[in-house]
């Protein structure tokens, strides 16, 4: 079975850095797709209260047979829950929704800051309590940009572990990944792959003829040259085969520069500043 490395974060808790992702798959298709993805040997499963399906995440890794401990499991805050009380209920829900009594990691999923007038401060204070009450093994946030992360570092004690955003060779995001390992907070990439859009690109095709790889492999393989911790969703089998068929190979320092300088600064999601959340 493939061995997955670890990235060690800010407070010595360990994170696989590939796993696999849930966004947009509907429930009915879960736990086939996450079945799939832990028999194929990924042990990070990356899911949200906002994708609808954290019971059917739950329900894929009990019927696994593998221990808890050994499965990584990420969730995020609703944007209808930043009140405090609110995170905290939420919380509750997420732990019983997925059948467990801890979550590895725990995100606020958006900053939000044109909601909830722009305090995003408080509800980070929430899950600092989560944290302390050992229920998340791990805190941090999603979709945050230098600004919100400053704010945070000035107005409460813990650092968030990761930032959650989206990275693909379109979008680079290199000030903020550079905030980011200035403060030892972790960077997990979403959309990692553009929504498919960076997959015909003639820069990362070229490569990937070389590497006698698909271009999807080659962008995955990019992440985690980076040091960036990534996971693709698939509910295809052989496609969630496919993308942790990444480490028999590797890109030279040229490669990762080339496939860097394919950004455009280029979005497919919202932008953090301006969104509300709806």
């Amino acid at each position: 079975m493939t061995a997955i490395p670890d990235i060690t974060l800010n407070n010595g808790q360990r994170i696989p850095q590939l796993g696999f992702g849930v966004f947009l798959v509907e429930p009915d298709d879960t736990v086939a797709a996450v079945s799939a993805a832990l028999e194929a040997g990924y042990r990070h499963i990356d899911t949200a209260e906002m994708y609808g399906n954290e019971k059917e995440v739950g329900e894929a890794i009990s019927r696994s047979g593998l221990d808890r401990s050994e499965v990584y499991i990420t969730s995020k805050l609703s944007n209808d829950a930043h009140r405090p009380d609110d995170a905290r209920r939420a919380f509750d829900e997420s732990l019983k929704a997925l059948g467990v009594d801890y979550l590895d990691l725990f995100l606020i999923h958006w900053p939000l800051p044109t909601r909830y007038d722009g305090d995003y401060v408080s509800t980070w204070k929430a899950l600092e309590e989560i944290y302390r009450d050992g229920r998340a093994r791990s805190i941090g946030v999603s979709n945050f940009q230098p600004r919100h992360l400053r704010r945070l570092h000035g107005e409460s004690e813990i650092i968030p572990a990761v930032d959650q955003i989206e990275v693909n060779p379109y979008l680079t995001q290199d000030e903020l990944r550079s905030f980011c390992a200035e403060h030892q907070i972790a960077v997990e990439a979403w959309s990692p792959l553009g929504r498919g859009g960076v997959l015909g690109d003639p820069t990362i095709a070229a490569i990937a003829r070389r590497a006698a790889k698909t271009p999807a492999q080659v962008v995955l393989r990019w992440h985690l040259e980076r040091g960036d911790i990534v996971f693709p969703k698939s509910v295809t089998p052989e496609r969630i085969q496919e993308n942790i068929d990444i480490f028999d190979f590797g890109l030279s320092a040229d490669e990762v520069e080339a496939i860097s300088a394919l950004n455009r600064d280029e979005r497919t999601g919202p932008d953090p500043d301006t969104f509300d959340g709806t």
